[in-house]
């Protein structure tokens, strides 16, 4: 049996707030600097202190997230400022109870459920929006953007699970 490999690379909406705060701690890192230059001792550390609050907030509004199907799992990693990976979840497609678009009619019997949402998708809806619900194990509904290869992929390997519309 052979096993089936596909990967998925996806750029997370940054949100305004972050760019704002990392646009005004490079300025105010500038600034210090300048006055560091008039003889201000004082501003130097403001500087370095702004500098490192300006890397700090890149890295987290910075996100990428890759998808990963391998021999019947889906594994997902937190890709931050293309510097730091680190692995968000591992989940196995045999407990997944549904996987289809966002607003498809495979979904209503599910909308009702209490679960927790992880949003690990690109943040926002496209025309036509390709983004995927997945309720796993009945406690949490995960919102994915895979690609159509991953998508048909995964639908070979369980096809009574995962609906593309």
């Amino acid at each position: 049996m052979s096993d089936m490999y596909v990967e998925c690379l996806v750029k997370a909406k940054s949100n305004a707030l972050g760019k704002f705060f990392k646009v005004f701690l490079i300025i105010v890192t500038v600034i210090m600097l300048f006055f560091t230059l008039l003889g201000v001792t004082v501003a130097f550390i403001a500087a370095v202190a702004c500098g490192v609050g300006a890397y700090f907030v890149n890295l987290y509004t910075d996100i990428e997230y890759e998808y990963l199907y391998l021999d019947r799992e889906l594994t997902i990693d937190k890709v931050m400022a293309k510097t730091k990976r680190k692995r968000v979840a591992t989940y196995n497609l045999d407990r997944i109870e549904v996987m289809a678009p966002v607003f498809s009619y495979h979904l209503d019997n599910y909308k009702n459920r209490q679960v927790k949402v992880k949003d690990y998708s690109i943040g926002y809806e496209e025309k036509p929006d390709k983004r995927y619900a997945v309720y796993y194990e009945g406690g949490e509904k995960l919102i994915l953007s895979p690609s159509e290869d991953m998508v048909k992929v995964m639908k070979n390997t369980s096809p009574r699970k995962i609906f593309m519309d």
